[in-house]
């Protein structure tokens, strides 16, 4: 890889909102708007750690980048990344390795055949990432998703011949969310594997273009990771696989903030008491958290309320959000010297021991 890299404080993106007016289709797909606000924080980080692994970082293969940009999906990060540019921001924020993962909207678009071959070839992209740059790269590969039979086909090859660390879903997919009975053979062939798997969140085909002038990341993203925690955990898949070790996006989206209200519903549903046997809020304290756009108190304090720190782990949504905003939100809201080790390394290390 002979790239010079070339990313300055925030990305391109983020100067050229800054700097001109932004395209109506730019801003309403929300990945210029979102990458300006990243940016913003990025002054006075915490200084490095260079032992911090980053459970949320997007690549575009060449042909995610094709397709999005196709497709016009406005999210300028994505077609611009290169790997030179996701070295130099963990070189300057001090993460040493870096887990890609592919963005919404995946790689379905109404066709099977064409979902698994992008699959694949962003699957092969990332093993290839890893192989060029040892130790730097980890990858969750993606899945053609909501193709039931490609996708076991692509858990196998992904985590039996590619060794990827994990498995990337969207929150939902055609309106079904993951605890869907349609998704059990999904759910339950990562089970029998142990296997980690990051989930992102989505514009649900239910609720595009519901609020005038908000972009739909702003609410329907965090909706959208509340309303796939509750389907696994009141559909029965959270119990019925218990060895997923499932990581969910922005602080677990909304969800901490409507704990009380989850628990007044399952109190009611007292004939879904075998899928929470110790409590409903027990179910929730298992899954992992990142940290991507969520280190501000806002987001932190509820989930602290919810999990100890032992299930929060370092993200960022880079090329969205940068690392430093991310490391300086944490270290202001008074996290112990420990407390910041742990999400900034030793949290994922113990479910994903390789990285050691």
């Amino acid at each position: 890889m002979t790239e010079k890299p070339r990313l300055s404080a925030v990305c391109n993106c983020c100067t050229d909102f800054q700097a001109s007016p932004v395209s109506r289709r730019a801003f309403l797909s929300g990945g210029a708007a979102l990458a300006a606000f990243g940016g913003m924080s990025n002054a006075g980080a915490q200084a490095p750690n260079p032992r911090r692994i980053d459970v949320h970082h997007h690549l575009s293969s060449p042909g995610f980048v094709k397709e999005i940009s196709a497709r016009k999906t406005g999210q300028k990060p994505l077609e611009d990344w290169t790997p030179a540019r996701s070295i130099e921001e963990m070189d300057k924020s001090g993460v040493a390795t870096a887990i890609t993962s592919i963005s919404e909207p995946s790689v379905y678009f109404g066709d099977n055949t064409a979902a698994q071959a992008l699959a694949r070839e962003c699957n092969e992209y990332g093993a290839k990432l890893k192989g060029e740059f040892r130790g730097r790269f980890g990858n969750f590969a993606i899945l053609p998703m909501p193709d039931v039979e490609g996708s076991l086909r692509e858990i196998d090859y992904a985590l039996g011949t590619l060794k990827a660390e994990g498995i990337c879903m969207m929150t939902s997919y055609q309106n079904k969310y993951l605890g869907d009975p349609a998704f059990a053979p999904i759910m339950d062939e990562l089970d029998r594997r142990a296997a980690v798997v990051f989930i992102h969140p989505a514009r649900g085909d239910c609720c595009r273009n519901l609020v005038p002038n908000v972009i739909e990341p702003i609410i329907e993203m965090p909706e959208d990771t509340a309303r796939t925690m509750l389907s696994l955990v009141f559909g029965g898949a959270a119990r019925r696989c218990p060895n997923i070790n499932f990581i969910f996006s922005h602080a677990g989206g909304t969800l901490p903030a409507l704990i009380h209200r989850v628990e007044w519903w399952a109190s009611v549903r007292k004939d879904l008491a075998d899928r929470y046997p110790d409590g409903v809020t027990a179910e929730f304290k298992k899954f992992y958290y990142d940290t991507a756009w969520s280190a501000y108190p806002s987001a932190l304090a509820p989930l602290k309320n919810l999990v100890p720190t032992t299930q929060i782990v370092f993200g960022t949504d880079f090329p969205f959000f940068s690392s430093s905003a991310t490391a300086k939100g944490l270290a202001d809201f008074g996290f112990s010297a420990a407390d910041l080790a742990a999400i900034d390394r030793s949290n994922v290390v113990r479910i994903i021991p390789r990285l050691a």
